[in-house]
């Protein structure tokens, strides 16, 4: 009977014990200060694609991720915390993102995120980083030219889970049928085998693949404007008006746009002017 009151006793402390730690993370996660907790320790973690050429992208000879975004994020953390300042990345998705933010995986998404009205119900947005268009993506002499013909054919067009493209081209392109993939390689080989005829994000991300898919071709100009801003969770002013000053200064000391040339230059038709507007 002692035993069985001891191990009844024993369990009891395990749950309250479990349900104090659970409180505790609980309370700190949402009343974390990120910027000082980043000041802290030297670091920002953010969240990047690795599967979008140009922005983010994993290269399998090293293991490292690598982008616009990738090294613009690297110059935003030195110019936060200082030239010994440590980025540190995590691999996030379109449907990914938004959730390990919210469960503080990371500290911000620099991951091709649009700024949208939607989004501000969720996150806070730094200023424009990059000012891309939504557009499509076809097999060179597709007769789909532009989001009319597209609409006008009733034809599929290919998405990806958690972008807002999807919603845009079902809006303009109410006649499409709309068939949405994990990621953008999924999509790219859907796109290939024919179970689609465009695919459609925003011209950036389209213009990297169709440097890495010869044959494939960007167009009917752009359709939606798609700002990309850092997304930040809520209740992180401090955190968000230090990500402001440092785009302010990494675009007036001439970083951003050696960045944006660095992995832009070979892209035929890239409009620079364009993609740097605020």
């Amino acid at each position: 009977m002692k035993k069985w009151i001891r191990s009844l006793s024993l369990l009891l402390s395990l749950v309250a014990l479990t349900a104090v730690i659970s409180g505790c993370g609980s309370t700190a996660l949402s009343s974390r200060n990120v910027w000082k907790t980043d000041q802290k320790s030297k670091t920002i973690t953010w969240g990047v694609k690795a599967d979008t050429r140009l922005f983010g992208l994993l290269d399998t000879k090293d293991g490292k991720i690598k982008g616009f975004e990738v090294d613009l994020a690297k110059a935003l953390t030195k110019q936060m915390l200082g030239k010994n300042a440590k980025a540190k990345f995590i691999q996030v998705t379109s449907s990914t993102r938004m959730p390990m933010l919210k469960n503080g995986n990371i500290d911000a998404i620099i991951a091709t995120m649009t700024n949208t009205a939607e989004r501000r119900k969720q996150v806070d947005f730094s200023n424009t980083y990059f000012y891309a268009g939504q557009s499509l993506l076809v097999k060179q002499g597709s007769s789909i030219k532009n989001v009319k013909d597209l609409n006008k054919q009733k034809g599929t067009v290919l998405g990806v889970v958690g972008s807002d493209s999807v919603e845009n081209v079902q809006k303009v392109a109410p006649n499409a049928t709309v068939l949405q993939l994990t990621d953008y390689a999924q999509a790219m080989t859907a796109l290939k085998s024919g179970q689609g005829q465009a695919l459609t994000t925003d011209n950036g991300i389209l213009y990297g693949m169709s440097v890495q898919n010869p044959g494939y071709v960007v167009t009917g100009g752009t359709f939606v404007s798609e700002p990309y801003g850092i997304a930040m969770d809520k209740n992180q002013q401090q955190f968000e008006a230090a990500v402001n000053q440092a785009l302010k200064e990494v675009r007036a000391n001439g970083e951003y746009n050696k960045l944006l040339h660095k992995w832009f230059h070979n892209v035929k038709g890239f409009d620079y002017e364009e993609a740097a507007k605020e």
